[in-house]
């Protein structure tokens, strides 16, 4: 399965592309009730660094390891190594609309695990996936305009 979602955030390049290389974005634009918790985490990502964290969806915690590849200006994608789904491969890309403009555009590959658990939970976050862009692209917004 495919999900893609793009939204244009009124911030240069170099912004957007710091913003997200900041660790701490992630839980800054996650929704509630969803909770992210870091563990040992860099501040700035690099490539080939990790990103070891917990999603609480309710009471509902989900451990994932992800790892940064491919890390440019304009963008970078993250690999679940470790977490809910058989394959979860999750491109960010950041074009430049104009000089006080950047389209960020989210790619997201997955495949359902066969675990009946996880396979679940795969369905259930899939289906949350338009809310939360929705949320991250609003939030991101608020945080960059």
């Amino acid at each position: 399965m495919i999900y893609r979602h793009k939204f244009r955030v009124h911030s240069a390049l170099t912004q957007v592309a710091e913003f997200h290389s900041r660790s701490t974005s992630m839980p800054a634009i996650t929704p509630p009730p969803m909770v992210v918790s870091l563990h040992n985490v860099p501040d700035i990502l690099s490539e080939g660094d990790e990103m070891d964290f917990t999603l609480k969806l309710g009471p509902i915690p989900i451990h994932w390891l992800a790892r940064i590849e491919d890390v440019s200006l304009s963008g970078f994608t993250d690999r679940q190594i470790k977490g809910p789904f058989k394959e979860w491969i999750h491109r960010h890309s950041f074009i430049v609309v104009n000089d006080k403009t950047t389209e960020v555009k989210d790619e997201i590959t997955l495949c359902l695990s066969s675990n009946p658990l996880w396979w679940l939970i795969g369905i259930g976050m899939r289906a949350g996936l338009p809310l939360l862009f929705a949320f991250r692209a609003w939030k991101t917004k608020r945080l960059l305009q």
